[in-house]
């Protein structure tokens, strides 16, 4: 029979690319997803195609907030595999709903490992914890590894740690197989737009094609180490095949400045920027202009910017209370005993997701005029 996994949070970025994966390799995939008043398998529906109206995938409504919810669909299920991916997963948002974030992620990941242990499902269901290296925080080595200090400097990054120490307590509590994946980030094209690479690579986009003027963000020095989606939960699939339980950093190795993430995307629609000004003041204004990227569905005379624009500016509402200043993953364990290494470098990471935007740019334009102008 083909084993059955359970995800949730299956709705966003990272259950789209883990249920495309493991219906390619023969599962039987259940998604949860909370109730909603409107549609959210729109990413998932187009990233699936046919696959989603498959009979091997079904999905399911589940909120890691009720305990009922959580025993009700994990017991009518009996999975081999539960990847937990369900979270509040917005630093900023965080901030703001502190005791949602910690009710879903943190007490969320409690639920669910509780439903397991007490439906005598321990011996049978493997368990994926996505962790994050939010937990890192205020760094105290370069680079993180599994055994670096944590110190998270959000409510999301403190519910996550929570969640990560409670999956190794009942580890070793009560023998669950339950792994931490300490994933660093990762975006793609699927990648939810209020995330600042997902922020980005759509502003540019619209600004290229003329439907915006300016992109507004925050700490542009903000250093992280990006990664594809698509690559990670290859790793995630990878810890629930071994042996024994762990704990993995996955992450390239590589660290970019979200100003360098900028400067990347910018070019793929032919655009050098240079940078002016300091502090709130500055801002990234057009230096150069070039042709497109070849398969950017633009043209140079398409374009709708001029040497002199400025399209960054920087807002104060994007800076966070406490931030993160830098993080860089250590990788060598997970290569060393899953064999995973990252396929998809930064930037290819960067065209892939301008590409998109620049496609989906162009198809908002011929809608707004009746045909490109």
């Amino acid at each position: 029979m083909a084993k059955k996994a359970l995800i949730t949070g299956v709705t966003g970025q990272d259950g789209a690319y883990l249920a495309e994966l493991l219906l390619a390799k023969g599962y039987e995939v259940y998604g949860a997803r909370r109730r909603l008043s409107t549609d959210n398998t729109g990413r998932l529906r187009a990233h699936l195609g046919p696959k989603f109206r498959s009979p091997r995938f079904r999905l399911l409504y589940g909120d890691l907030t009720d305990s009922s919810s959580v025993n009700g669909f994990i017991g009518s299920i009996r999975p081999d595999e539960i990847y937990n991916l369900a979270a509040q997963s917005h630093v900023a948002v965080s901030f703001e709903q502190p005791e949602f974030t910690a009710d879903c992620d943190a007490l969320g990941t409690l639920r669910i490992l509780e439903a397991v242990r007490n439906l005598g499902l321990g011996r049978k269901t493997r368990i994926y914890q996505a962790s994050t290296s939010e937990l890192y925080g205020k760094v105290r080595a370069v680079p993180q590894n599994e055994g670096t200090p944590f110190h998270p400097r959000s409510p999301y990054g403190v519910s996550k740690l929570f969640a990560y120490w409670i999956a190794v307590n009942y580890r070793e509590s009560y023998g669950l197989f339950a792994s931490n994946g300490i994933l660093f980030n990762h975006e793609s094209p699927l990648r939810g737009e209020t995330f600042v690479s997902r922020k980005a690579t759509i502003g540019l986009s619209r600004i290229s094609w003329g439907l915006d003027k300016c992109l507004y963000l925050g700490n542009l020095d903000s250093k992280r180490d990006w990664g594809h989606a698509r690559d990670y939960v290859s790793a995630m699939h990878m810890m629930l095949l071994r042996d024994e339980p762990g704990d993995f950093v996955i992450a390239t190795g590589k660290q970019y400045s979200v100003r360098r993430f900028i400067e990347t995307a910018a070019a793929v629609a032919g655009l050098t920027l240079e940078w002016k000004g300091k502090g709130l003041a500055e801002r990234g204004v057009v230096a150069g202009i070039a042709a497109p990227h070849p398969a950017a569905g633009l043209s140079r005379h398409e374009l709708r910017v001029k040497k002199g624009d400025v399209v960054v500016r920087i807002s104060p509402e994007y800076f966070r209370p406490s931030e993160v200043d830098t993080l860089l993953g250590d990788a060598s364990r997970a290569a060393r005993e899953l064999g995973w290494r990252p396929k998809v470098a930064f930037k290819e990471l960067v065209e892939e997701m301008m590409l998109a935007d620049l496609y989906a740019a162009r198809k908002a334009v011929y809608l707004k005029t009746g045909g490109f102008r």
